[in-house]
């Protein structure tokens, strides 16, 4: 599996029972705070064999820092943040590679294991699926008011309190409950993503804008004008491919097009077995997680927001 359907992982079948799942991710800060934006990137980075219903093993530090200009205590509070959430997720650090650079950046390169059987593509997405959110929305529109100096302390907290929390339990009951597909909510924002399964498993979706999951404090950034870049560039592509019920307000619009960073799982399940996810995650100290919508026949390629 590569790049044919968009999916978040490449896989690659070593045996019957083996193959590695393989991924690599890293960016620029979008927290002022060194341990928690090392926390951050390995999250987001561990996500995408999460979403592929794998289980990562190894990964390799990727790092560019201006060792000339700034301190390394602030490169060792990054590298320890990321260690954190790697001894979280029972995943050793084998290695990695670090370039003098003008602008921080941190990622890593991941390799976990899956079952050929058992991997969860976006492209097997069946009508009459409903969909379960586990992540709220708005991460991209608060790390914009934080660039500006205009986000609350709770919004930075509210916002980092979600961008550290491992998707690792969702893959889990996801996996037990047989889910039909998976794909992580990132930088196409949940619309990108979602028409991304959508096309790829040849349905439609029809998604309930009421019960979209949204960190409050965003809205109120939305109102003065904070969306990221790249919430204008996912409307321009996207939009063409998305029925939007005028009684929708504008403002969460806004916030189904902004790009996440370390954002939930959207996975597609029979009805029975999605409101089992919802309330496991919830019973497991996640409250965000969401029913937020269903999977249809036709049309094709089309994301209806109602």
């Amino acid at each position: 599996m590569g790049l044919e359907t968009s999916d978040d992982a490449g896989v690659y079948q070593l045996t019957d029972e083996i193959a590695l799942v393989q991924t690599v991710d890293f960016f620029t800060p979008i927290v002022d705070d060194p341990y928690q934006f090392g926390q951050i990137a390995v999250v987001n980075a561990l996500s995408d064999v999460y979403a592929m219903g794998g289980s990562p093993l190894t990964a390799m530090n990727l790092v560019a820092f201006p060792m000339k200009t700034l301190s390394p205590t602030i490169l060792k509070e990054i590298l320890l943040g990321g260690l954190s959430k790697l001894k979280e997720a029972g995943v050793a650090l084998v290695g990695g590679h670090t370039v003098e650079d003008q602008e921080i950046k941190y990622g890593l390169s991941v390799t976990g294991i899956i079952h050929p059987d058992r991997i969860l593509s976006n492209a097997k997405a069946k009508p009459g699926d409903h969909l379960v959110l586990t992540k709220s929305l708005g991460t991209g529109i608060i790390s914009t008011a934080l660039k500006g100096g205009m986000a609350s302390a709770e919004a930075i907290g509210r916002m980092v309190q979600g961008m550290v929390t491992l998707n690792r339990k969702a893959s889990e009951w996801m996996l037990a409950l047989r889910a039909h597909a998976c794909t992580d909510i990132t930088g196409f924002g949940f619309i990108g993503h979602s028409w991304e399964m959508a096309k790829a498993s040849g349905v439609g979706m029809k998604i309930r804008s009421d019960r979209i999951p949204v960190l409050p404090e965003a809205v109120d950034y939305i109102r003065l004008g904070l969306v990221p870049g790249g919430g204008y560039a996912n409307r321009n592509f996207f939009s063409c491919r998305v029925d939007v019920d005028p009684k929708v307000p504008p403002l969460l619009v806004d916030l189904l097009y902004d790009p996440q960073t370390s954002g939930g799982l959207l996975i597609s399940l029979p009805p029975a077995e999605a409101e089992k996810l919802v309330t496991a995650l919830r019973q497991e100290g996640n409250p965000d997680a969401c029913l937020v919508g269903e999977v249809v026949q036709e049309p094709q390629g089309r994301i209806e927001v109602f």
